[in-house]
Formats: structure tokens, sequence, C-alpha cells
């Protein structure tokens, strides 16, 4: 089986948008910027890597580029059969599979991305990545640090991020060091995140997460906090909520994944480090990542290997809009009662061809029909257009 993974802030990079100019994909761009009042394109293509480093900048950018790469994905028929992300990538993944709609995914995102910069700026912290040392020895340089720090990630392959007061951390990477790891790397971050120094933006985005109606996800969800997979439309307000001061589980995450059966693993957004875990996971598996057009063809050779291929029962042209297709050849007989402007669910006949049902597997607002009646189709010939978002 495939895992879908989605990475969090610390991945950004400027210019990270590019490539994707050109990519139908890249019309979700313009739908984010409207329900942020956020110019996302300038942030993907023009903004610096210092302008990026600000949380706000940096949580949005890299939430809006993971989904334009998960569509473009999914418009190839891949599909994960688990997902994940890690931290703010918890957001991306929880958008991807349903839970959360895209507006109010970047409503969530810029409310918690405000509120953690609001948290970060009255009390001025930082993270580092402590490499080649295992979680015990971390916790205890942590402890014996004696200052404010604490273990925020637990990554897995040798890798824990620390976060906290940049004195603290100083001295926890004298210790680590003193006790056998190889070596401390600074993040490019804007606060000391997952820790209690995010305590004052927990009030905000809780009440941000109460206004929110979650859906169950369409395929189970490995949560940041407890490592479990998890599906219920009523659990996430209580899981993101705990995530804002609890650790990233992201070991116990892959642990969990390989446990149950996933061989393959592709990484959704800029940059590659959730790529490189997975393979240290999970080494006789596969293990991949997708940031720009040209990985594409990689992905879809990944998912062909382990069976996470769709049949192409309709195509994703980009986050909000869906053609519903024909599941065979022949004369198109239109549903009476299915018109342009009308919302339809998932499952409803909008015709038929040569006697077979055409249902549409989207649910959304009929854009068009864009065949008419005793037209001739081929087989996957686009019958109507739908915008779901």
């Amino acid at each position: 089986m495939l895992a879908f993974t989605f990475p969090g802030q610390g991945s950004q990079q400027p210019g990270m948008g590019r490539a994707w100019i050109d990519h139908p994909s890249w019309a979700l761009v313009a739908i984010a910027s409207e329900a942020s009042g956020r110019d996302v394109a300038a942030l993907l293509l023009d903004a610096d890597a210092e302008e990026l480093r600000r949380t706000e900048n940096a949580q949005l950018s890299t939430y809006v580029l993971s989904l334009v790469v998960h569509d473009a994905v999914r418009a190839l028929g891949v599909r994960g059969r688990v997902v994940a992300g890690h931290s703010l990538g918890e957001y991306s993944a929880l958008t991807a599979v349903g839970a959360l709609s895209l507006t109010d995914g970047i409503r969530l995102v810029t409310e918690r991305a405000a509120a953690m910069q609001a948290a970060a700026d009255a009390r001025p912290g930082t993270m580092a990545a402590v490499l080649g040392a295992d979680d015990d020895l971390v916790i205890e340089a942590c402890a014996r640090a004696g200052g404010d720090v604490w273990v925020a990630n637990t990554n897995g392959a040798g890798q824990v991020v620390i976060s906290g007061d940049a004195e603290a951390i100083a001295e926890a990477t004298l210790i680590a060091k003193e006790l056998g790891a190889r070596k401390v790397l600074p993040l490019s971050v804007g606060g000391a995140f997952h820790t209690p120094f995010m305590a004052p933006a927990a009030e905000r985005l809780r009440a941000a997460l109460a206004a929110t109606a979650f859906a169950n996800a369409e395929v189970p969800v490995i949560a940041n906090v407890d490592g479990l997979p998890h599906q219920h439309a009523d659990q996430w307000a209580h899981l993101l909520d705990a995530q804002l001061t609890a650790p990233v589980r992201w070991r116990q995450t892959l642990e969990r994944m390989v446990a149950d059966g996933i061989t393959a693993f592709v990484e959704l957004g800029p940059g590659s480090v959730l790529t490189g875990l997975a393979r240290r996971a999970a080494p006789d598996g596969t293990a991949k990542a997708a940031a720009e057009p040209g990985d594409l063809d990689t992905i879809v050779e990944v998912a062909t290997a382990v069976g996470s291929l769709d049949h192409h029962d309709g195509e994703h042209l980009f986050a909000s809009e869906r053609l519903v297709v024909s599941p065979a050849a022949g004369l198109f007989v239109p549903a009476a009662d299915v018109v342009e402007g009308q919302h339809i669910e998932r499952g409803r006949i909008v015709g038929h061809v040569a006697g077979h049902e055409v249902r549409s597997p989207f649910r959304g607002t009929v854009k068009g029909l864009l065949a008419v009646a005793g037209e001739r189709l081929t087989r996957s010939q686009p019958v109507a257009w739908l915008r779901t978002a």
C-alpha cells in the first residue's frame, strides 16, 4: 500500500511554486489567495528566505503548495491508502482526505500561524535538530540543561528536534554531544513550536477549531500527538488543539504505517525531509518526493507497482473543479433532473451511455453538461463539470 505524507514548516524555500505556474493545479493558488486575503502566488514565487521564515508566510505557502501537488497527483489517479502530515502538514493531510474543506483549512492555517507568531513574538525561542541520538538521550540532555528546552519532534532515524529558549538549547546541545550525539543543526523556524511556549496561542486556535465543521476522512490519518490512525470527524478539534504544544511523534507515525502494511511513501509538497525519514524507517520499501511536475511520472510508477492507481472514473481538474466522465462508449442520454447550478451528491446519476449509468463520483454544483442528448461518446469522455468548493 501507498501512503501520502505532507511536510511542515521549515520545508519552505524561495521560488518553490515556480515549476507549477503552467500546471492546471496552479489554479488552486487563486482560490487560496481569495480565501486568505493574501497574495499566495507572491509567497510561492517571489518571497525571499527571510520573508518565508516568518510563521504566517511559511505555514500558508507550504500548506497551499502541498495541496497543489496533491491535486496534481490525484488527477493522475494516484491515491494514498493512509495519510499523515508533520505538524502544519497535518492540516494539509486533513484537507487532502476531505476531513477539512479547503476554505476552512486556509482559515485555520492562517489563524494558527498568526496565533503562533504572536506567541513567538511574546516569548522568542527556536528549534534545533539533534542527529545521531535516540529519543531517551535527547530527553536526558534537555532535562540536564535545566532551562526551558523540550523534545518537540521524535522524527526517527536518529533525529530528534528540540525546542525552547535559545540559551537552553545551546546548553542542551553541548550535553547531547557529550552523551554521544553526532551533530546539532539549527532549524529555520520563527519560534519554539510544540512546547509550552505556544500555550498563549492555544485559546485562539481552540476558538477557530470550535467554529470548524470537520468531516469523516476518506482514509485514515495518523495523528501527530499519538501516532495512531483516526478517521472520525469528532476527533480532530481535540487532536489539533493538543498538537500545538505536544511533541510530533513522527517516528511512531512511520512505525504504525509500516506495521499496517505501507510499503511506499510519497511526500507531497516542498522539500524531501520526510522522504529521507521514510527510507530509514522502511529500508525495504520505496519513498519518493513529489515537489515539481517533473516528479509526477515517477509517482505514477510507484503507485502502479503497489496497486495504488485508481480506476479512472473521473478527473480532478484542480482542488475545486471536477469532471464526470463516461464509463462506456455509446449514445448519451442526459438525466432530465440534473441542470446547471444544481447541487448534487456523490453517486447521483447524471445520465446514461449505452445503457450504463453515468454516476458522479463527486459532490458539488453542476457548472454545465459537456455532452448533449444523442451525442456519441467514447469511454472516459467528459460528461459534466462540477465545482466542489
